[in-house]
């Protein structure tokens, strides 16, 4: 089994107050659970700048195959500039998460991480409960919220009566009365 390695890092100053403010207003802006998934976002988009770097002297279609693969997953870019310009929040923006508010299938970022992790978001018909997922631009027109289901009217208790959910005290009684009757026929045999 491959060893499954950390993906992201910790800031190399803890307690510097500007980054704590800027990751504070990130966390709350996005709905996010806490700083690691500022820290993942900035680690891929880190990531994606070191293989622009790699690819300044590169053929152009080489640096068209990356241009398209963030294209793919909704990054708007044009040329290496674009890419060596890409922020943390550009990447967060193509989250689940922040995709359900944007569509209004959500009201707030963390009524939308509730709906994900609760298992009620679909994708192209597939339940998808992470949060953290990036939705590509061909997917995201595919994004539906889960039907529920009406459950029946009435419940069938162990002994066979059904039990009406209607509240009322004449049903109720009636249910009591009819137990009762059972219990004492159960009793005399």
């Amino acid at each position: 089994m491959k060893r499954k390695h950390k993906t992201y890092s910790k800031p190399k100053r803890p307690f510097d107050k500007v980054r704590i403010d800027e990751e504070a207003r990130i966390k709350k802006e996005f709905g996010l659970k806490n700083k690691r998934e500022i820290w993942k976002a900035e680690a891929n988009v880190g990531s994606i700048r070191e293989k622009a770097k790699k690819l300044i002297s590169a053929k152009p279609e080489e640096q068209g195959a990356l241009f398209n693969q963030l294209k793919k997953i909704g990054i708007k870019v044009d040329s290496i500039a674009d890419v060596l310009s890409l922020n943390k929040e550009d990447y967060l923006k193509r989250r689940l998460q922040s995709v359900l508010v944007t569509k209004k299938m959500a009201t707030t970022s963390k009524g939308a991480r509730q709906l994900i992790t609760h298992k009620k978001v679909l994708i192209d018909e597939k339940v998808v409960n992470r949060p953290s997922y990036i939705v590509p631009i061909v997917l995201e027109n595919k994004i539906s919220l889960k039907v529920s289901k009406k459950k029946p009217a009435g419940k069938k208790e162990e002994s066979g009566l059904e039990i009406p959910e209607t509240g009322a005290k004449a049903d109720v009684n009636e249910t009591q009365a009819k137990i009762k009757e059972e219990v004492e026929e159960i009793k005399n045999e």
